[in-house]
C-alpha cells in the first residue's frame, strides 16, 4: 500500500541531477554511519587519500582535484593540521610552494579510514550488482570530467 502522504515525484523522475541528488543523500548518509566515528568529513577524507595516493601534492593541486575554493580549503586544511593529521611542508624543489604531508597520526587515519570505504557503500548499492556499479561509477566519472574537458 502507497504511503498516504508521499508525494508524487513524477515530474521530476526524468531529471538526472534530482536522481544523482537523491543517491547522494543515501550515500552520504552511508558515509556518515561508517566514518562519521573517526570524526572525519567527506572532504577531508578526499584529501588524506590523495595525499597519501600522491608523492607531493600541493593546495592548489587538491583545491582544483576537489572543486574547493582556495578559502575553503584553507579552512579545512587548517582543521586538520590543528587535528594532527596533516603538517605543511616547503618544497625542496620549489622553495615557494608548500606541500601537504601526512603526519603518523594522518597516516593511520587515511589507513583506517581506507579499510572502512571498502564497504561502506554497500548497503546504499546492494541494488546494484557489480557490474552495474561499475557502470554507474564510469558514467558518473564520465560527467564529472565533463568540465575539464569543457574548460
Amino acid at each position: 500500500m502507497a504511503d498516504p502522504d508521499a508525494l508524487d515525484q513524477s515530474g521530476l523522475m526524468h531529471l538526472v541531477g534530482y536522481a544523482a541528488t537523491r543517491a547522494s543523500i543515501e550515500l552520504k548518509k552511508s558515509f556518515a554511519r561508517s566514518l562519521g566515528p573517526l570524526d572525519l568529513k567527506a572532504v577531508e577524507f578526499s584529501i588524506l587519500v590523495l595525499v597519501d595516493t600522491n608523492a607531493e601534492v600541493n593546495q592548489k593541486q587538491l583545491g582544483l582535484a576537489l572543486d574547493v575554493s582556495p578559502p575553503n580549503l584553507a579552512v579545512t586544511l587548517d582543521r586538520m593540521v590543528e587535528q594532527g593529521w596533516v603538517r605543511r611542508e616547503r618544497s625542496e624543489r620549489d622553495r615557494r610552494a608548500q606541500l601537504i604531508r601526512l603526519t603518523p597520526a594522518g597516516q593511520a587515519l587515511v589507513t583506517r579510514a581506507r579499510d572502512i570505504g571498502l564497504t561502506m557503500e554497500d548497503d546504499a548499492l546492494r541494488v546494484l550488482s557489480a557490474a552495474e556499479k561499475a557502470m554507474l561509477i564510469e558514467l558518473l566519472q564520465r560527467v564529472a570530467q565533463r568540465r575539464l574537458r569543457s574548460d
